[in-house]
Parts: structure tokens; sequence; C-alpha cells
């Protein structure tokens, strides 16, 4: 990334990294960056721009509500691994619980997570998406895009980890922030001043009263 991206993402209020979290699933016409390779087909750069360009397909196409928020949450079964963002979020304190409790645990997040991202992946418009470099290490890649709205544009930096099925989103990064870190700052707090079981209430609760993923 340029400099220039990297100093201009300190400016950026928090509320400026929620916006994008919200837009970071659906992309318009999609420009690659000069120097970006052309994709492969199995390639991480390929599996994001395929998963953004169908997510916003189904926000833009025909459908109700409901029909695009399923699609939405199927497609991005497919992408995200939400197991692996819900363990690295809880860290320490999945240790000494049982396998059914973190399975649980899992559930509740992948559920949660899905359809937060979703609910507000459908309140906008679909930005455009600029691509740029795909960084592959052994298993693991890093894909670099852009958000780009009409009053700003935001760094959202994939995590991707190749799976028997493919590549999978393990984290994103919205200008530096982790999507995983987040949530584990918010688990951290919540199990600061509660029990466990207290926080698997408060997710099932979210969950009933669908609201969003915050928990304060």
């Amino acid at each position: 990334m340029s400099h220039s991206t990297t100093a201009g993402r300190a400016l950026r209020a928090p509320r400026a990294r929620l916006l994008a979290i919200a837009l970071l699933a659906c992309a318009a016409l999609a420009t690659t960056l000069p120097g970006a390779a052309d994709a492969q087909a199995d390639s991480p750069l390929a599996k994001v721009k395929a998963t953004l360009t169908k997510s916003n397909q189904i926000v833009t196409g025909g459908g109700d509500h409901n029909t695009k928020l399923d699609q939405l949450k199927s497609l991005l079964r497919g992408f995200l691994d939400t197991d692996a963002l819900g363990k690295k979020s809880m860290g320490k304190h999945l240790d000494g619980k049982s396998p059914e409790q973190v399975r649980t645990f899992l559930d509740l997040f992948r559920e949660l997570f899905i359809r937060t991202y979703v609910q507000r992946l459908l309140l906008f418009d679909a930005p455009d998406f600029e691509y740029g470099e795909e960084k592959v290490t052994g298993g693991t890649a890093t894909v670099d895009t852009w958000i780009v709205t009409p009053r700003d544009k935001f760094a959202a930096d994939y995590r991707l980890e190749k799976k028997p099925d493919g590549w999978v989103a393990t984290d994103i990064l919205i200008e530096d922030v982790s999507l995983a870190d987040n949530f584990k700052s918010q688990f951290d707090k919540a199990l600061a001043k509660g029990s466990w079981d207290d926080l698997i209430t408060r997710l099932k609760n979210k969950l009933e009263k669908k609201s969003d993923g915050a928990l304060d």
C-alpha cells in the first residue's frame, strides 16, 4: 500500500470504520489498480472478486428484502470462516470450555456476524471497489482492496487461508483495524463484567431481537 494511503488511515474517525464494515461485502463496477495482476480462477484475489461481485448482483437485483438476506447469507457462509473469526475473537476465554460450549458459541457467533454483515450491506447502495495486490505465502494470503464512496475511500484488507474447498476469509482489516480484534474487545469487556453463560444469553437475545452485533 502507498504511504499516502497509510497516512490517510490515521485521520479517519471510528464512525468511518463502522461505515466501511457495513459496506465491505458489496462491490459495484470493480476496477483493478495499475500493477495488480490478473487473478487466476482459484487465487485469493479471484475469490474475493467473485464474492464481492456476486454480493453486488444480489443487492442490486430483483427479489424482496428477505430473499436477498437469504441469498447473501448463503454466499457469505462459503466465503467467511466465522469459526476462525470467532476463535480469534474469543481467544483465551475458550480455554477450559467443553466442545459443546465452544460449538454453541461459534454457531451463535456465525449467525450474528453474518446477519449483521448482511443487514448493514442492504442499507447502502453498492460503492465502487478497487483491487490492489495479492500476497500469497504458502497457505495464507492477503488481498488489498478499497471501498470507494462519493465521500471517502476505505482500505479493506482480507486475510485468507487455503482450505480443502478453496480460499476463505479468516479476518478483515478496515483501515488497519481487525474485525476479529474488534469483537475480541467487546467479548473481553462483557466477560470482565459477567459470566460465560451471561454472554451466551446476550448473544441469543441479540439473535432473537434481530438487533446488530454490538454487545453494548
